[in-house]
């Protein structure tokens, strides 16, 4: 009788380290050198046989290079209980950043500047944006509060987006990025599979071919009743957070491309 191989049975643990290396095109072989564990050992912690201690499982986090959200599924699925918080945004302990978001927010004035979460809910803006918001759209409300859902669907403010194939290829790319760093997010994999089944999206793009052109930034062209309007953003984040929910914010600053668009922002701030 032929022999069958059959592969090793993973722990919770094992699953996710697998899955992992996989992400960061490491092996066993190559996890074990970045961490100084022996690879039979490796080995007999991703099948169940050996228990990682709490910190061996922060050096193989660290050698993964995981977000922190990440960090406390490993380290649940290896018996520990989480280290990371995760605070809401309005939660006394982040009142000291929270004033750094709104002057941030603040000093973005004229300009439209927006909080963006790890999976692209738009959690806060600043009076600019409300601004552009009503010129661009008038008194229609987007029936989304995502980002992601807002440049895609064709009912919502793709329909002023006159570069529209070209922003949403980049956005299909952060989105295949976004899935590339962490493996395990069904989040960012659901909002990947809704981006491509909203109508006008190239087939190719499923499978991360995106055609990027090359320029180093996205520049939003918007059709006005002033005429085109043109944006490019630069993204803030926190620096070595210790929190969930400040590992996953990010500030997304917009500025004018070009002079026409700097006037008209400065005159919405002016009539308020």
């Amino acid at each position: 009788m032929a022999s069958s191989s059959v592969a090793p049975l993973l722990s919770p643990v094992g699953e996710l380290l697998r899955e992992w290396r996989g992400a960061r095109r490491m092996s066993q072989l190559d996890l074990s050198l970045d961490t100084g564990i022996s690879t039979r050992h490796l080995s007999c912690i991703e099948t169940g046989k050996a228990r990682a201690s709490r910190e061996m499982v922060a050096r193989l986090a660290d050698a993964l290079d995981m977000p922190l959200r990440d960090r406390n599924a490993l380290l649940r699925a290896a018996g520990y209980a989480a280290i990371h918080p995760e605070s809401a945004l309005a939660a006394p302990a982040l009142d000291r950043v929270r004033q750094a978001i709104d002057l941030i927010l603040t000093h973005q004035e004229p300009y439209p500047a927006f909080v963006i979460s790890r999976h692209w809910e738009v959690l806060e803006v600043n009076q600019a944006a409300i601004r552009m918001n009503k010129l661009l759209l008038g008194d229609w409300q987007s029936a989304h509060s995502n980002l992601i859902h807002q440049l895609f669907d064709p009912n919502d403010f793709r329909q002023v987006i006159l570069n529209w194939p070209e922003v949403a290829r980049r956005f299909v790319r952060h989105l295949h990025d976004d899935l590339a760093a962490n493996p395990t997010d069904r989040r960012s994999r659901a909002l990947l599979d809704a981006a491509l089944s909203y109508p006008g999206v190239p087939q190719r793009w499923q499978l991360g071919d995106a055609d990027d052109d090359g320029d180093p930034i996205v520049t939003f062209t918007f059709a006005s009743p002033r005429g085109e309007l043109r944006f490019f953003e630069t993204i803030t984040t926190f620096a070595a957070p210790h929190d969930v929910t400040l590992d996953e914010i990010r500030i997304d600053c917009t500025f004018p491309a070009d002079e026409h668009t700097a006037a008209v922002c400065a005159e919405l701030a002016r009539n308020g």
